[in-house]
């Protein structure tokens, strides 16, 4: 499995590529909500990535860092145009996002689905190791 990075424009000029636009030409936003202690706490500085696999290959969509609200607001992914028949479920492109936590060297994964003209939150509950004394406190 290759890695690419969407902005890569060979990566663009392949027809895997070209096939997922056509298959999700709208767009859907994801805002990702980075906290500790029930919501109390925002963490800054988690790293987060943005990947989906397109034929074997892992095409990472977005990296980036939560601000010190502990967010990352409006990142646009593609997605399927939603059906204006109310009988029909609404398609979805899933993505994956995994979440580190530097200082204690915690990964996290999360699976998201994106809906086209939607907002989705993913909220990512961090509890941090805090040393004292020599002790391990969580």
């Amino acid at each position: 499995m290759n890695t690419y990075n969407v902005n890569d424009a060979s990566f663009k000029n392949t027809a895997e590529f070209k096939n997922f636009i056509n298959d999700n030409p709208g767009t859907g936003y994801l805002r990702i909500r980075a906290y500790a202690a029930g919501g109390a706490i925002p963490i800054s500085g988690l790293q987060i990535s943005i990947s989906k696999n397109i034929d074997n290959d892992k095409v990472i969509f977005f990296e980036g860092a939560t601000d010190s609200s502990g967010l990352i607001e409006g990142i646009a992914l593609p997605a399927p145009i939603m059906s204006t028949d109310n009988m029909i479920s609404p398609s979805s492109a899933t993505y994956n996002i995994t979440a580190t936590y530097a200082p204690d060297n915690e990964v996290q994964l999360y699976s998201v689905r994106i809906y086209d003209n939607l907002y989705v939150v993913q909220n990512i509950s961090i509890v941090p190791d805090i040393q004292r004394g020599g002790l391990n406190w969580q």
